[in-house]
């Protein structure tokens, strides 16, 4: 059994050594990412940090305010496009790969390709987003293989809903752009920047705006696809015969497995009836059964359903260990471990190995970012739980590593704390990382450094220490509150264990040091064997801890703000 560890990377961002970081900067003037500068110095230093998986987020084409029309490629109206480079969340042609990210634009799913191939070269897994719910706009494939028909292209148009129809309408009504909007940023001059865009009847939006005048707060950028539910007579479902458009995602992800893609993260998967997943998942897997599906959820009511009914591998653990931890790292007034094992004996409790744990990724703020910790290091007790509460996989965000803090408004999105999705931008810290194509961390300081290697270590123990991949879980929380020292609603204590491997996990994320004493039950002491003196081996750092006789428990100080894994 093993652990996915996965690096999501925005290739866009990631090889951008530009540092100009203009506020809505054009491509020329801030610089672009491309597949070619993931080399193989990259993907090994990548691997190296104990990575199983790239997430490759946003290579597919999707709408832009940037013009590719030399290449045959059509202009996208500003109108309905967000940020200089465009949202990778707004699919424009589902069998194209995005044009920002080649060398050579007429050769970029070639360009892909190497990539995929250099990825497995160096042992790592592919995984690409798969956005079902909503498409572009100006959904445009000129990329499609012959006989494939775009969405929308056959649809009856005076019908609002209709079971044969991939989108849904408002007969009669135009859609307006919402108001307010000045798409690029003030200088930013196109002569479709005029809050004209021309659709008629208007589609739904992707989060289900079903009117023709959507707010500037909503996903107006985009369009629902109909899978095959009336959302205007209560959710009433039309699923047989297969709608159209199961069958045209069903060819996009059996195209791209062709390609070599190893797994989808799947974009808002409760937006999409649980019935389809049902129906893909499987299919495609009987022709790969190694592939992964990944998805984005965020109702803890339904993970029971898209796991043993949709047939997802993983879903995010976002509103229950993510959330909680957040809070415990900010030290939130209201902020506890209890959150911790809620996680732990409810929401997940029957299929915790499930459940993907994080804590950045591109909807989310920053670790380093004023609005969350405001310093890299105070989630080190967090990120200690996260990598090694479960056997599910754990991922990482690119610049997370070095403590990227998002500080600057770049452009749509404003200073958000998020590192842009919309705009073209680069990361200043990560770029001390890459060290101008280097990868090997030369302009990186040494606290910098310091944070690095510290994930370093941890994601290769949690990918390959068996108490970890496959070990059994025993909370020790309830015990020491009782019996232990130093333990209160801001510290965390467990262990995982197999019959050969033993990890004592302990975080603490108050903000001043512990004396603390860890008393371990007379049934685990039994249960295990263990008796004695025994020595507890820092696997983070350099530290031996020692107890004269384990009945007496374990007694150390740990720091303000810190974890360790304690083999003994």
């Amino acid at each position: 059994m093993h652990k996915h560890i996965i690096y999501q990377m925005f290739p866009r961002l990631f090889g951008n050594i530009n540092t100009t970081n203009k506020f809505y900067g054009s491509v020329e003037e801030n610089g672009v990412g491309k597949l070619n500068d993931i080399n193989d110095k990259a993907l090994t230093e990548i691997k190296a940090m104990g990575f199983t998986h790239v997430w490759y987020t946003g290579v597919i084409e999707h709408a832009t305010m940037t013009d590719y029309s030399a290449y045959g490629i059509k202009v996208d109206d500003p109108d309905v496009v967000k940020g200089r480079a465009g949202s990778p969340y707004a699919i424009k042609d589902y069998y194209d790969i995005d044009p920002d990210l080649a060398v050579d634009v007429p050769n970029r799913m070639a360009e892909f390709e190497a990539l995929v191939a250099r990825t497995h070269a160096n042992n790592l897994k592919v995984i690409i987003d798969f956005v079902p719910n909503h498409i572009a706009r100006g959904y445009n494939s000129d990329a499609k293989p012959d006989g494939v028909r775009d969405f929308g292209a056959d649809d009856d148009r005076m019908k609002a809903f209709s079971a044969k129809n991939d989108l849904y309408y408002t007969p009669g009504r135009q859609f307006l752009v919402p108001g307010g909007y000045n798409p690029g940023g003030d200088e930013f001059v196109s002569p479709l920047k005029n809050g004209t865009y021309d659709e008629n009847p208007a589609r739904a939006t992707g989060n289900d705006v079903f009117s023709a005048t959507p707010s500037i707060n909503d996903w107006f950028e985009t369009m629902k696809l109909n899978y095959g539910v009336d959302y205007l007579d209560n959710r009433s479902c039309h699923f047989d015969p297969i709608p159209p458009v199961w069958q045209k995602m069903y060819d996009i992800l059996h195209y791209w497995t062709g390609k070599g893609v190893d797994g989808f993260r799947c974009d808002m998967v409760e937006l999409v009836p649980v019935e389809f997943w049902k129906w893909l998942i499987p299919k495609l897997k009987a022709g790969h059964p190694h592939l992964i599906f990944i998805g984005e959820a965020y109702d803890s009511s339904t993970y029971r359903t898209y796991i043993f009914n949709g047939h997802f591998d993983y879903l995010y653990d976002k509103v229950g260990l993510y959330d909680g931890i957040k809070r415990l790292i900010r030290n939130e007034g209201h902020a506890s471990i209890w959150d911790i094992n809620r996680c732990v004996f409810h929401e997940s409790a029957d299929f915790p190995e499930h459940m993907l744990r994080f804590l950045e990724n591109h909807d989310e703020v920053r670790i380093a970012a004023r609005d969350f910790a405001g310093d890299a290091f105070l989630a080190i007790p967090g990120m200690i739980i996260t990598a090694t509460l479960s056997t599910g996989p754990v991922m990482i965000y690119s610049g997370q590593e070095v403590g990227e803090p998002a500080i600057e408004a770049e452009g749509f999105s404003g200073a958000d704390g998020r590192t842009t999705i919309f705009d073209y931008w680069a990361m200043p810290e990560l770029q001390k990382w890459i060290n101008g194509g280097e990868f090997d961390s030369g302009g990186l300081s040494q606290p910098q450094k310091y944070l690095r290697n510290l994930y370093s270590k941890l994601l290769n123990i949690a990918g390959q220490n068996e108490a970890i991949t496959k070990g059994a879980f025993y909370e020790l929380m309830l015990n020491n509150l009782s019996d232990g020292k130093g333990f209160n609603e801001r510290t965390y204590a467990y262990l995982r264990y197999t019959k050969e491997h033993r990890i004592l996990v302990l975080a603490n994320f108050n903000r001043e040091e512990r004396d603390m004493l860890v008393r371990f039950p007379y049934s685990l002491v039994q249960a295990l064997k263990m008796e004695g003196a025994a020595a507890f081996v820092d696997m983070l750092g350099d530290k031996v801890y020692h107890t004269i006789d384990i009945n007496d428990g374990l007694s150390l100080k740990m720091p303000a703000a810190s974890g360790l894994l304690l083999s003994f």
